[in-house]
This record gives structure tokens, sequence and C-alpha cells, in this order.
């Protein structure tokens, strides 16, 4: 076992980075859009996790993960996002069985075995009203911020229906909405509601298991939250640094030694 771990979790959106010591606890952490080249992100990563643990990470293992982890040219290895999420989510909470992960592109829900090993997974297509992106279009049109959609949503007592799967038409759907002079929190609660029940359909594929934890940016958003919650009727934890599980994940495995 080594003394420090670090992985970096390189995602369409954001990449991230945390170095651990070898009792798990989090000596290091940044996340920054990823931007147009993956290999500017990662490098101004790890320079932020040397520049707060104030020494250079030279000869600490780094395991990488994320779409684009091939791009980590110094890394141990790279390991697959499934694996990573799983591992980082029980090292967080090893009573967590079912984990949801919603990202900026895509979308996965992870059945965890008790050795903190995934047993089972789906995963969502790009189209489909299932990811941040879906949010962040949903937000333009609504003419709100990204961050207001979620409390907006809250305010509705009656929200719009929007049955379509795919970015492109819902997107039409919301228009028509607005057009014939629907509440905007409605339409965000219709919103919020379309791609709760998306997720929920691939977390019963998989075989929904309690307790359930929630990752990835839109953990964040409090109308997601509370649509999820109501459809597969159960509490949903956040842990503290729910963009960051998967680079935890990948610590973990670093300090563990990549034959863990």
């Amino acid at each position: 076992m080594h003394g420090l771990g670090i992985g970096i979790d390189v995602g369409s959106t954001t990449t991230k980075g945390i170095l651990i010591d070898k009792a798990f606890k989090i000596k290091a952490k940044h996340i920054i859009p990823t931007g147009a080249s993956a290999s500017i992100a990662i490098n101004r990563v790890i320079e932020n996790l040397e520049s707060q643990y104030e020494t250079k990470l030279d000869g600490i293992p780094i395991i990488s993960t994320g779409y684009g982890r091939t791009r980590v040219e110094n890394a141990e290895k790279a390991v697959t996002e499934i694996t990573c999420h799983s591992i980082g989510v029980y090292t967080l909470n090893p009573e967590i069985r079912l984990l949801v992960d919603v990202g900026g592109q895509d979308s996965k829900v992870i059945r965890i075995g008790r050795d903190g090993r995934p047993e089972d997974f789906e995963l969502n297509d790009k189209c489909s009203a299932g990811t941040g992106r879906f949010l962040e279009v949903m937000a333009r049109v609504l003419d709100v911020t990204i961050d207001q959609l979620g409390p907006l949503a809250l305010q509705s007592k009656s929200p719009s229906s929007i049955s379509s799967t795919c970015t492109v038409f819902a997107e039409s759907e919301v228009v028509g909405h607005i057009g014939a002079g629907e509440n905007p929190a409605d339409i965000a609660a219709g919103i919020h509601a379309s791609m709760a029940t998306k997720i929920a359909s691939l977390s019963r594929r998989v075989g929904t298991a309690r307790p359930v934890c929630v990752t990835g940016g839109v953990a964040l958003n409090p109308a997601f939250r509370y649509y999820l919650a109501k459809l597969l009727d159960t509490e949903l934890w956040v842990p503290d640094i729910p963009q960051l599980t998967g680079a935890l994940g990948a610590a973990v495995i670093a300090i563990r030694g990549i034959s863990s």
C-alpha cells in the first residue's frame, strides 16, 4: 500500500483531481472545466494539487478514469469510471447499494456490491433527457441560469408534461409550453420530473437497491433530487464531494496498488 495516491477523472465537462493519504483522507482536490484540451486541463489539475500540497507530486502513483482517462500520460493505469465511482462511493459510505451518477454528457446507475465493486450498471445514451447538458439547454430556453433552474422548479404546484426523452424534441415541447403561457416554475418542474423519470427507469433495469446515493454535478440540483427520491420512494444520500467520487475511487486504487 502506498502512502499517498492521486486520482484524475477526466470528464467531458469537467476534469477532477484528488490527492489522498493511506487513511483515504483528502489532502488536496481540484475541479476545472475540461474545455477544448483535456491535456491542458489535466496539467492544470495536477499543478493545483501540487500547489495545495506545497510540494511536487513526482513519484506518487496516479490512476486515471473518465472518458479522457487515456490522456493522463503519467498514470499507472486507466480504470473505468464504473469501477472508480463504485469504489469512491463505497469508501465514503459502505452502506450504499445503488449509485446514480449524473454528469454533463452522460449518466449511469450502478449497483454496488458489499465489497465496493460494481455488480451491474446501466448507461444513459447521450441524446436522452438524463444529463446535465439537458438541464443546461432547458435553462437557456427558460432564460434562467442553471443554478436558478432547480429552485424555480420547486415553486411549482402543477408540473408541465414533458414526454420526449430526446433533448431536441423536449426543447420543442418546452418552447410550446412557453408559447401557451404556462408558468415557468411548472415548466421547470416538468423538465426535472422528465429527467428523473428517465434515471428511475435505468435504476429499475439495474435492480433498485437501497440505500441510494446520487453523485455528479446534477446531485447539487434540489429539484432533481426531489423528483428522483419521489419516483424511487426512498431518501437519497449525497456526499459532500458529489462531483469528485470518481477521482476519489481512482485515488483509492492508487493507494492500494493497481492489482486491487
